[in-house]
């Protein structure tokens, strides 16, 4: 996005230097060694750890905790890698505060669970450095898979196929693999290339030819793709982007806040990316969490997330809200937008007060005006398109099982949250029931 007469307010550089590198570190430093085997001593290792059953992936948890406190973090890796392969990122990105941690018996008994998320970035980290890659290829069985998204479940799914001898080409639109993790996650959450990195790793098991640039419907056909292959995955994610349905947001400065995050994530020098002044997010998730919090640290001078609902209704789980109050964003509820006023460009955006009653959501009859010369919407995604035979609910791809040798996961299919080990587990779970289908006697 470049600025523009008609967006006087959104330019770049607002701050110095030192301190785009400052505000873009990880937010989250690695533990060293002795840190790693402290918090390890911390676990109770339970045989009906509740941390296990509440992991998407189901990783066993207090059997890598004490690999870790028994001075042996790559074969915790091994054990974290067998469930989750891309657990390197997980680490980073879950909200383990309402999974693994929430349920730890130490945040029961202390409010203090096991830093298992700290933990897991260790052990995988650590092998990572030495650059260990546990699983090989399996035989060949002369099987070909096609996989379309190289998001969380597109590689998780893809890995799996290639460790039980299948042949996979990933066929991704964008010009990296990745999906949101390259392109979709806060900057400082991670830094330093880590999404390309965990990529490049995974793929060393090989069997797996990627193909950027190609995109379903444009380029390749779901028909062309079963004709040419003996299953087809899908993990396409969600590319269309839910509209306001405000009067006046196709306005100037008005813009799709995952457009924003993946700019940043692939912009070389922050200092050039614009922002406005008066910062406006709507939408209470990760997504709105992630767009304000980056404008903050981009110099806005105000930021402020609008959620149509109560705080208890956010996606956005408590720590993210929390963080977003520490970074200095303002968070109002209970308010949706109904007019974004401007000559040309947005000014200011007019809300409503909202009624969260028994039939649904109401707008009342009172409201107030935020000035802003950026909106950034985080109200949600769906398909950008339906694939062809296959059926769609609640805007998402209604896959329980193979359709017509077609599976589906992660973001773009029904069912499960939208959070990167969610996508992993579906694409690895997806990955196991096609190689039973194509092995079938």
């Amino acid at each position: 996005m470049t600025n523009s007469p008609l967006t006087p307010g959104i330019v770049p550089g607002r701050l110095p230097a030192q301190s785009y590198r400052d505000n873009f570190a990880d937010h989250t430093p690695a533990l060293d060694r002795h840190e790693a085997q402290v918090a390890a001593d911390r676990c109770y290792f339970c045989h009906d750890a509740p941390c296990v059953t509440a992991c998407p992936t189901a990783i066993d948890i207090p059997l890598f905790i004490r690999q870790i406190a028994t001075g042996t973090p790559e074969a915790a890796a091994r054990t974290i890698w067998t469930q989750n392969i891309l657990g390197g990122m997980c680490a980073r990105v879950c909200p383990t505060e309402t999974l693994c941690e929430e349920k730890c018996v130490r945040e029961t008994a202390e409010g203090q669970p096991v830093e298992i998320g700290r933990l897991q970035r260790f052990a995988t980290d650590t092998a990572m450095a030495r650059d260990l890659q546990p699983f090989a290829r399996g035989a060949s069985t002369g099987k070909r898979v096609a996989v379309v998204g190289a998001g969380p479940a597109g590689l998780a799914c893809a890995h799996r196929l290639a460790m039980k001898g299948h042949e996979v080409t990933i066929f991704e639109k964008r010009a990296k693999a990745g999906g949101l993790n390259e392109y979709g996650i806060a900057s400082y959450k991670v830094p330093g290339g880590f999404a390309q990195r965990e990529v490049d790793w995974l793929l060393q098991i090989g069997g797996i030819t990627v193909k950027t640039g190609v995109e379903l419907g444009r380029d390749v056909t779901l028909d062309q793709l079963r004709a040419g292959h003996d299953a087809v995955f899908l993990g396409i994610g969600l590319q269309g982007v839910n509209a306001l349905r405000a009067e006046g947001e196709e306005k100037a400065g008005v813009r799709n806040a995952v457009d924003f995050i993946a700019e940043l994530r692939q912009a070389a020098d922050l200092a050039t990316l614009p922002v406005g002044r008066d910062v406006v997010v709507i939408g209470g998730g990760m997504t709105a969490v992630d767009a304000a919090v980056q404008s903050k640290l981009l110099g806005a001078e105000t930021v402020t997330i609008v959620y149509r609902r109560g705080r208890d209704k956010m996606s956005a789980s408590v720590w993210e809200q929390e963080h977003a109050l520490n970074a200095g964003v303002r968070v109002l509820h209970n308010a949706a937008p109904v007019r974004v006023t401007g000559n040309g460009a947005v000014e200011t955006v007019e809300f409503a007060y909202t009624e969260d009653g028994p039939a649904g959501l109401k707008l009342s009859g009172e409201g107030f005006t935020l000035k802003a010369d950026q909106l950034f919407k985080a109200i949600g995604q769906t398909l950008a398109g339906q694939p062809e035979g296959l059926p769609v609910e609640g805007g998402k791809i209604a896959a329980a099982g193979p359709l017509a040798g077609v599976w589906a996961g992660g973001d773009c299919a029904a069912g499960g949250e939208d959070l990167t080990v969610t996508a992993v587990a579906e694409g690895r779970d997806a990955a196991e029931a096609i190689h039973r289908a194509l092995t079938a006697a």
